[in-house]
């Protein structure tokens, strides 16, 4: 009777433990073509499964391939921001999607709009409505009559975690964060007892990421300037000693350094250096295809 209690009490942890959760890095790059990087673009895989992607900059639908991720299976697309090397390869991902077996409604979640960009809901329809999109031959993944519909949402400005999607176990966070005039928004996905956290492009102005983060078992955060940097860099992205300072507070489990620039590469050392003289846990370097198993 004993043991049978305790299997009571012992099942939700197991079920909760049962999921088997990894990050895998499509692009680690930024914006520049000169680094041999695609641009920022994460799989998260649930189960062998590439249920949620985080961005796609241009290159990162050939690193969907070489992983041997599947549309049909892709259930969220989280956009931190707008800008081209985060967004430029979701038309190549739509057009794809004809030629498999993918089906059904395709979330797609993104910061507001402001003056110097349009929200999410407008981004879509900017890019594949049927009468005045750039690609509107594919306004189809809009209107209904495409077996692969693109469901778009606009997270709003929040400077406190929100929940955006819950679907059973799977749950995702969202809070906004500073890039600048760019709104932009980190995300948190959890499954089961398991997190990743993305910064986006932010430059920690905000101290959201702080919170979004807390005792995440990963969290990636864009390497994408020096130490040192200042004016327009530094409004934009977090330097290491920032990076170090958020990680500090957040308890992260291990912090994955992506979005790496030609500024940031060959200064590894210099980089962990600053960090680690906040946060004495686990940082890692990604490349294009790295996987990391949420442990």
């Amino acid at each position: 009777m004993k043991q049978y209690f305790l299997l009571l009490l012992l099942t939700p942890l197991l079920l909760v433990a049962q999921y088997n959760v990894a990050l895998q890095v499509l692009g680690s790059g930024g914006p520049e073509i000169t680094d041999k990087r695609a641009s920022s673009s994460y799989i998260i895989w649930i189960d062998g499964k590439s249920k949620i992607l985080i961005d796609f900059g241009g290159g990162a639908s050939l690193r969907f391939e070489e992983v041997n991720a599947k549309i049909k299976d892709l259930d969220v697309i989280l956009l931190t921001h707008l800008h081209v090397d985060h967004t430029a390869d979701i038309p190549a991902l739509l057009k794809s999607a004809f030629f498999t077996r993918a089906s059904g409604n395709l979330y797609m979640f993104g910061p507001e709009g402001n003056d110097f960009m349009p929200n999410t809901k407008d981004f879509a329809k900017r890019l594949f409505e049927d009468d005045k999109g750039a690609w509107q031959y594919l306004g189809d993944h809009l209107d209904g009559s495409a077996r692969l519909q693109l469901k778009t949402y606009n997270v709003k400005d929040t400077h406190k975690v929100t929940t955006i999607y819950k679907k059973g176990d799977l749950s995702i966070n969202a809070i906004s964060v500073h890039h600048g005039h760019i709104p932009a928004i980190a995300y948190r996905v959890n499954v089961g007892n398991k997190s990743i956290t993305f910064s986006g492009d932010m430059n920690g102005d905000y101290h959201t990421l702080e919170s979004l983060a807390k005792n995440t078992n990963i969290l990636v955060a864009h390497n994408a300037v020096p130490k040192g940097s200042t004016g327009v860099a530094a409004k934009l992205h977090m330097t290491p000693d920032i990076i170090g300072q958020i990680a500090k507070t957040a308890h992260p489990k291990r912090v994955i350094l992506s979005h790496r620039m030609l500024r940031t590469l060959g200064k590894e050392k210099e980089t962990l250096k600053d960090i680690h003289k906040y946060y004495k846990g686990s940082v890692k370097f990604a490349n294009d295809n790295s996987y990391y198993r949420v442990k």
